[in-house]
């Protein structure tokens, strides 16, 4: 019953049509909402054989739709998005807690699909034809505008129009479960329950009383059905079988578009007991039903299944079928002492492997390792590469170390179907991943392995009681670890935890020859404008690498937060210099527009000067032609220059002194000091003595900064992401910077913690196909990496060449390293670019390698 105020009950009623027969249209025309509206929550679900005809005028380019509950602050309603909004979901514009205006409604009535659970016959629906996306009012005109603030209890609010029975479901397919917003594997909603439904848990009387023994075995149940005769295995099979749990698969999401099929979920077990394994495969709702309770290690007893054929198998093998009907299976979770001992199934075994040995493990091998979290990456997608090409794959990076080596276990951990546990992987836990494959490039000689996923990977970590409960905590490897950490301090481990930011391992190749030799199959250099296009298609933090060639035309020192002073070089010979009247890279910078250049200006110059300050976000004017779709990208931007045929002029070099009221050069820090107030970086702070007595020579130092050209045309870049620079692990705050690298997560969190570095290069690169001018962020800092760099010389080229400083000499100043820049005019490279949608207009644009072509 909505709310005598409710603005969907004022605006939505007035225009409700009368109501068609079955199976007949609508005619009601869009209805538009002026006042303000909120995101309360989004969920994604496949469409189906039937979804097309809610949307009658649309096309179905992609598989998923989109429920949006909105709300006035009074009651709520669930709309779904049409499908030519749904860019803004998969490029983060559109989220929970967003604030809407000017929503165009239209009215779909449930008659036209009455065979969909959440639309059923006699309750309107509506879709949601157009919208507009706000950064969100201040609380006072959310007021004003009818939106009450963000600590009001949503769910307590009632629902427009009759209220839903039972869970919701979604409104336009004949699907009984919803996806998570971000991946395929994980469960997502409150279906997902972890207590099994009551009539599975009856079991026989006269079983209670006496020890269980199981009625057939693996190897009878094998036998018979090899065997032609099939016997007991014929139809559904009713003996009991009494298995123990080895390992368990992720979830696999089946649903197409041209079938229906209201859970469609599947997931596998490797069970065994005493006489042999099997593949267990649970089917569609008994997914929902069991998964979650299931675990490695628990012994199950199985009735009412089917023995088939072993899916691509060998012919001589077998599965169980577990499904919900035809005939509907019985499962039970059985405690040990309850099972006959003589019956008892082994218990499951492991492979654990340290980071010494896996030194000289072959490429996929399948292991077990335990560790201490010393580096949680932020979460990113990629695309599969099983032939669909269309799912993305949330994974994340994970620094592991366990004490046999200096060499730190990498992870690349793909989603195992274990949202909470993965929610809890953060530094100074304690992780077992069991089932782990080893990445190993045949042609490279260093150490640039990782681990990564198989189909039966599993995760436990501190902080959910996973440890105390599985067998692996008796094994000697674990023991030995446990003994291995109780030696370490807090103070140690904490000066080296990091969560979050940009990224890459295994380290891309040094020399452009490697590079090319370990892309192959991959797609060739890009033209800047084909660039561009590729990094509009991105969707939120997918994750791709992009080559083009070009040259440096502008470099950029900068500290996070303080943007607004930076060292910087360009090169003013440029034929596509950024100074240029006729170049649109205005739009990046509100402030007030620079005089054009003077002729007596130097042609090369390095700076150091207040800058204009820089919006954090572009957003362009809105036309109706893109008013739905999300705007360019203001950490990367990339724009097209015409050609000036001048390039040809001699290049002039000149020196001026900074003027006296020049604000002294800030010291650039690599090293950053830890939060205040914590007490147990005890080391690292004694550590920071010798750096601080080096300011000592400061005032000698700065006529190096001094040196350099203070010119009047100012660079305008803008600030680098949060999302970029990894943090200094806090643990009094852990669940806010968790949040901050979270899918969806809110990057302002991360804004009041310590990133390290705070330091970074911006490079304005122009693309020699074209002459689109590409904004690329450089972080030459080991941070970025995981393993030991090669020796090289320092300079531009080596930097670019290894992607960081050399790690056995001491990195260059950012001054010095700006008055090295002219070493790039002209130079031809080869630029290896990670590029990261970040949300919204902002997409990442991280150079990682570039080698120098000669001729």
């Amino acid at each position: 019953m909505a709310a005598t105020g409710c603005v969907f009950h004022r605006i939505l009623t007035r225009s409700r049509p009368s109501r068609p027969g079955p199976n007949k249209a609508s005619s009601s025309s869009p209805i538009v909402c002026r006042e303000f509206l909120s995101v309360v929550d989004l969920q994604r679900y496949s469409r189906d054989q039937g979804s097309s005809v809610y949307f009658p005028q649309a096309v179905l380019s992609g598989e998923d739709l989109y429920d949006v509950t909105l709300t006035d602050g009074d009651c709520r309603l669930r709309v779904t998005l049409d499908p030519c909004l749904n860019r803004l979901v998969e490029r983060n514009v559109l989220q929970p807690g967003s604030v809407l205006r000017n929503a165009t409604f239209i009215s779909s009535m449930a008659a036209q699909l009455p065979e969909c659970p959440g639309a059923s016959e006699g309750r309107d629906s509506y879709r949601l034809l157009g919208v507009e996306v706000t950064d969100g009012a201040p609380a006072e005109e959310e007021e004003e505008d009818g939106v009450r603030g963000v600590d009001v209890d949503w769910d307590s609010l009632p629902w427009f129009g009759s209220e839903p029975a039972g869970p919701l479901v979604p409104l336009r397919a004949n699907r009984s479960v919803f996806l998570p917003l971000w991946n395929n594997v994980d469960y997502s909603g409150e279906v997902w329950r972890e207590a099994p439904p009551p009539e599975e848990e009856e079991e026989d009387d006269e079983e209670e009383e006496e020890a269980r023994r199981p009625a057939v075995t693996v190897s009878e149940l094998r036998d018979s059905f090899l065997s032609g005769r099939r016997g007991v295995t014929r139809g559904a099979v009713q003996h009991q079988l009494i298995v123990r749990i080895i390992n368990k698969s992720h979830l696999m999401y089946y649903g197409r578009t041209d079938r229906n099929c209201e859970c469609p979920y599947k997931a596998v077990l490797e069970v065994c007991d005493r006489t042999g394994s099997v593949c267990v495969v649970l089917w569609n709702s008994v997914c929902v039903s069991w998964y979650c309770r299931l675990k490695p290690g628990d012994i199950i007893s199985l009735r009412r299944y089917r023995v088939k054929q072993h899916y691509q198998a060998e012919p001589d093998d077998i599965e169980i079928s577990v499904n919900s009907r035809n005939p509907a299976a019985r499962i039970a979770i059985l405690p040990e002492s309850s099972v006959s001992p003589e019956c008892l199934p082994g218990e499951p075994t492991y492979s654990f492997h340290t980071s010494k040995e896996l030194l000289d493990r072959p490429h996929g091998v399948v292991c077990d390792v335990i560790g201490l979290l010393t580096f949680s990456g932020r979460s990113e997608r990629i695309r599969s590469k099983d032939g669909r090409g269309a799912e993305l794959l949330e994974y994340r990076w994970l620094r592991l170390e366990d004490g046999t080596s200096n060499q730190p276990i990498m992870v690349k951990l793909i989603s195992t179907s274990q949202p909470e546990s993965h929610q809890k992987l953060l530094p100074l836990s304690v992780v077992v991943c069991s089932r782990l494959k080893l990445i190993r490039s045949a042609d490279r000689t260093d150490a640039s392995f990782y681990l990564t996923n198989t189909t039966h990977t599993q995760v436990y970590c501190t902080g959910l009681g996973h440890h105390s409960e599985m067998s692996y905590r008796k094994l000697r490897p674990v023991r030995q670890f446990l003994h291995w950490l109780r030696s370490q301090e807090d103070g140690q481990v904490l000066s080296r935890a990091l969560i979050g930011g940009f990224f890459i391992h295994p380290p891309p190749a040094v020399s452009l020859e490697t590079y090319m030799k370990d892309r192959r199959g991959e797609p060739g250099f890009l033209r800047g404008a084909e660039l561009q296009r590729e990094m509009e298609r991105l969707c939120y933090r997918e994750r791709c690498t992009f080559c083009i060639q070009g040259t440096v035309t502008m470099v950029t020192y900068s500290r996070r937060g303080e943007e607004d002073r930076c060292l910087f070089w360009t090169d003013r010979a440029s034929p596509l210099s950024p100074s240029s009247p006729s170049s649109p890279s205005s739009l990046l910078s509100k402030s007030s527009p620079r005089p054009p250049p003077s002729p007596s200006l130097s042609s090369s110059s390095s700076s150091l000067l207040p800058l204009p300050s820089t919006p954090r976000s572009f957003r362009p004017p809105l036309s109706s032609s893109s008013s739905f779709s999300p705007t360019s990208s203001a950490v990367s931007q990339l724009t097209p220059r015409p050609l000036d045929h001048s390039a040809g002029r001699k290049s002039w070099k000149r020196k001026q002194l900074l003027p006296a009221e020049t604000p002294k050069k800030r010291r650039p820090s690599v090293t950053l000091q830890p939060e205040q107030n914590n007490k147990t970086v005890i080391l690292f702070e004694a550590s920071m003595e010798f750096l601080e007595n080096a300011n000592t020579d400061e005032d000698d130092n700065d006529d190096d900064a001094s040196s350099f050209v203070t010119a009047p045309l100012l660079p305008a870049f803008p600030p680098v992401a949060m999302e970029t620079l990894p943090m200094r692990y806090d643990h009094t705050h852990r669940e806010e910077q968790a949040a901050a690298v979270a899918m969806g997560g809110k990057a302002s969190l991360a804004g009041k913690f310590d990133f390290v570095p705070e330091d970074y290069y911006t490079l304005r690169l122009r693309a020699l196909s074209d002459g689109v001018m590409v904004d690329v962020i450089f972080l030459p800092h080991s941070s970025s990496s995981s393993t030991s760099l090669l020796h090289h010389s320092n300079t531009w080229t080596s930097i670019l060449s290894h992607g960081a400083f050399s790690s056995h000499t001491p990195a260059p100043s950012p001054a010095d390293l700006i008055a090295m820049a002219a070493q790039l005019a002209n130079q031809r490279l080869v630029c290896v670019l990670e590029a990261c949608h970040l949300g919204g207009a902002r997409t990442e644009l991280i150079l990682s390698r570039a080698f120098h072509l000669t001729d």
